[in-house]
């Protein structure tokens, strides 16, 4: 079946054609750099990520952009808290959004242009926009984007232009959702702003938010490009007006699919700091990176994603799993059938994972055939009928497999605790003999806090360095 996605544009699934053949040009909104990325954050950039992975795995040679706002009402009030630079204040959060895309196993894109590295083009996309008459100066030298003079607005979001507040004006960059007003384009400085202004043609002041993303999209990729990702939070205001201010600047339509991610929710209800449900990366750090990939993963993104620390340690078991699996292939040592049965059965695999993933990025039925292939396996490699050449190429199939996925491992090394520390495992086995409960427990958090986690188990305790 043809590669398809659920486009928010025209709310079907469309057959994925770009506008050049074997190319792919992906727009995602990246991190406002404020703050520490938290994991609902993360579950877009997975999105995008299995996206780029799944692209480049069906042959396409694919450009990607993700932004950095590093401009905009939350940085500037974050770096006049603080007291320091705008531009000391956001390189922080750069520096550990990338440590954190790391940690999940994120691959790097093409380009991670930012709001302040892009100010020309910003300028003179707003200058197009007061030359056509569809953007207009205030008395305080602001510039607004006069929604009513694009006849498509409304588009993205379904929004009918009945709905609009007729010369209605907003100039923070977010406001409520259902209501079309004018936004700022431009933000003539005022002594709030303090030290964060450009001096250009169009004023002194700085960007609003969502001319930011017109103009690094159009920069680093083209005036019409084909995907643009993020969360189904954006859809309205941030996407349906960078549609409005693309279009009516270049007379060009400018993406072809809009591709919008699902909610996270944290045990089952939304993420907030007064719940306190809400946890970046770093608040995670006892969990295996590669289980909390897993959990953001394994899910259709247009799906709401409940994530729960039971799933995580699920995960985390999955893990341990697969990791078994690859160490026993590894290991094979049996005879080579000669018949066709694994070609068949890894060629059959390949299909389905396909056919799951061409359908809007089916992740879970895509994890789904092969957790169906790894029984089968097994078989074979308790009958002592897989050997080294047959094990090499399942191996290869994982590894391909894995380009997408990204939750594998083949290379281990076997992990040894400082002697001090396995002592200390040791002791608290013997005191769980004795049934001293309590200095079991004491030992345990005392473990913890030097970042060894442990697991009672049926065949006796086994531990492991948080993290891993």
């Amino acid at each position: 079946m043809p590669l398809k996605f659920y486009n928010t544009l025209t709310r079907r699934k469309e057959e994925f054609r770009p506008i050049k053949k074997g190319q792919a040009g992906i727009y995602s909104c990246g991190p406002t750099v404020y703050n520490y990325a938290h994991i609902g954050n993360f579950r877009a950039y997975m999105v995008a990520d299995v996206l780029r992975r799944y692209l480049k795995f069906s042959g396409f040679k694919v450009r990607h952009v993700m932004n950095l706002t590093d401009v905009d009402d939350k940085t500037i009030k974050g770096a006049q808290d603080e007291g320091i630079s705008l531009a000391k204040f956001t390189e922080k959060y750069k520096k550990s959004f990338f440590e954190d895309l790391d940690t999940l196993q994120i691959e790097r894109v093409e380009s991670y242009p930012a709001a302040t590295e892009t100010i020309p083009e910003m300028v003179a996309l707003v200058k197009k926009l007061l030359k056509k008459g569809v953007a207009y100066k205030s008395k305080d030298g602001s510039i607004y984007y006069s929604v009513s003079k694009f006849k498509d607005y409304g588009k993205l979001s379904h929004l009918h232009m009945d709905e609009l507040k007729e010369g209605a004006r907003v100039a923070h960059d977010e406001y409520e959702k259902g209501s079309a007003r004018d936004f700022a384009l431009w933000k003539a400085w005022s002594e709030d702003d303090k030290d964060v202004f450009w001096e250009t043609e169009i004023g002194k002041g700085r960007p609003g938010w969502h001319i930011e993303c017109s103009a690094m999209s159009m920069k680093n990729l083209s005036e019409s490009f084909d995907i643009h990702t993020g969360g189904i939070d954006l859809i309205f205001p941030h996407h349906e007006n960078e549609i409005a201010q693309s279009e009516a600047g270049t007379g060009k339509k400018f993406v072809n699919y809009w591709l919008h991610n699902a909610y996270l929710v944290v045990e089952g209800e939304k993420m907030s700091k007064s719940k306190g449900n809400f946890h970046t990366l770093r608040d995670l750090k006892e969990y295996s990176p590669r289980a909390l990939r897993f959990v953001l993963l394994n899910s259709q993104y247009r799906q709401e994603l409940n994530f729960t620390f039971k799933g995580v340690k699920d995960a985390e078991k999955t893990i341990e799993r697969i990791d078994g699996f690859v160490k026993k292939l590894q290991g094979a040592d049996g005879e080579d059938s000669k018949d066709t049965s694994v070609e068949k059965l890894i060629q059959g695999t390949e299909d389905k994972f396909q056919e799951a993933m061409d359908d809007d990025l089916n992740v879970p039925e895509a994890l789904a055939a092969f957790f169906e292939f790894m029984p089968g396996v097994n078989a074979l490699m308790s009958e002592n009928k897989l050997g080294k050449k047959t094990a090499g190429k399942i191996i290869s199939f994982l590894q391909k497999l894995n380009t997408v996925l990204g939750i594998m491992q083949f290379e281990f090394k076997e992990e040894k605790l400082k002697p001090e520390l396995m002592n200390l495992v040791q002791e608290r086995e013997k005191c769980r003999k004795d049934k001293q409960w309590k200095k079991a427990d004491e030992i345990r958090e005392t473990l913890k806090k030097k970042g060894v986690l442990l697991d009672d188990t049926a065949e006796g305790t086994k531990w492991k360095k948080s993290g891993k």
